[in-house]
C-alpha cells in the first residue's frame, strides 16, 4: 500500500479529496521507529506535527523522583506534535513507542499553508484539539478525585474505549498488554498497590486478568 492511501486512513484527512491527499503526501515524510525507542524527549523536542500509521506510541512525564506518569497512549491515526499555530500540549512529553511504529511527520511551512487553505480541514483539526483537552481534563479529574480502584476503572474504561475487542462473552479483552506496572503508571500509584485494586475487582467479577491481559466485564464497570 503506498503512502497516500495509508495517509487516507487517518480520521483528520477523510476530509480531503485525491488531489489533497496526493498534496498532502508531498509534504509527508515517514520513519519505521523500532519498539521501546524514543521519538520525543523534553530535551530532543523539536516543533512538527506527526501522525501514527502504523503501531501504537505511549506519552508519559517524570515528577522529581523520577516515577514514569502516562498520559496517553496513541494508535494508528492518532496525532501529536507542536507548531505555532497548533499545540497538542506535547512539548515537555517523553513519546515512546509501545511497538514498532511508522511515524508521519508533516513539513512545517507547508502544513501551515495548507491549512489556511483548507478550512475543512482545520475544522477537523480543532475538533481533535478539543476533544484531546476534554480528554485530559476528565483524566486530571478522576485522578485528582478518586481513590484508587476508581483511578483504576476510569482508565480501564478508556482503554476499552480505544483497544477493546468484541467477544461472545460477557468479558472482552483490552488488545493492549498491560501489567500492573503500566496500570500503576496511568494511575500514579505503586505497582503493590494497583495489584490489591486489582484483585479486588476480579473476586467482585468486574475484569479477569492474565499475562499483561485484561477481560473487562463493561456492564458492570460502567455501574460502578
Amino acid at each position: 500500500m503506498n503512502s497516500i492511501q495509508y495517509l487516507s486512513q487517518f480520521n483528520l484527512l477523510h476530509s480531503l479529496s485525491l488531489e489533497d491527499l496526493i498534496e498532502m503526501d508531498q509534504m509527508t515524510s515517514i520513519t519505521t521507529i523500532a519498539k521501546k525507542n524514543f521519538i520525543q524527549t523534553p530535551e530532543t523536542f523539536s516543533e512538527g506535527l506527526y501522525f501514527v500509521k502504523k503501531g501504537k506510541v505511549r506519552l508519559y512525564k517524570l515528577n522529581a523522583d523520577g516515577k514514569q506518569f502516562t498520559l496517553d497512549i496513541l494508535s494508528e491515526g492518532n496525532v501529536f506534535g507542536e507548531m505555532d499555530m497548533i499545540s497538542l500540549g506535547t512539548r515537555d512529553m517523553y513519546i515512546e513507542t509501545i511497538e514498532e511504529c511508522d511515524i508521519c511527520r508533516m513539513d512545517k511551512d507547508r502544513f501551515e499553508h495548507f491549512l489556511i487553505e483548507h478550512p475543512r480541514f482545520m475544522m477537523n483539526m480543532i475538533k481533535v484539539l478539543s476533544d484531546r483537552i476534554s480528554g485530559m481534563s476528565s483524566l486530571a479529574q478522576h485522578l485528582a478525585l478518586g481513590n484508587l480502584q476508581d483511578k483504576i476503572l476510569y482508565v480501564l474504561l478508556k482503554l476499552s474505549d480505544q483497544f477493546a475487542l468484541q467477544s461472545r462473552e460477557e468479558y472482552c479483552k483490552i488488545n493492549f498488554p498491560l501489567s500492573h506496572q503500566e496500570i500503576a503508571n496511568l494511575v500514579g500509584a505503586t505497582r503493590e498497590a494497583v495489584t490489591t485494586a486489582l484483585q479486588e475487582l476480579v473476586k467482585e467479577k468486574v475484569i479477569k486478568t492474565g499475562f499483561k491481559t485484561i477481560y473487562i466485564h463493561r456492564e458492570k464497570l460502567m455501574k460502578l
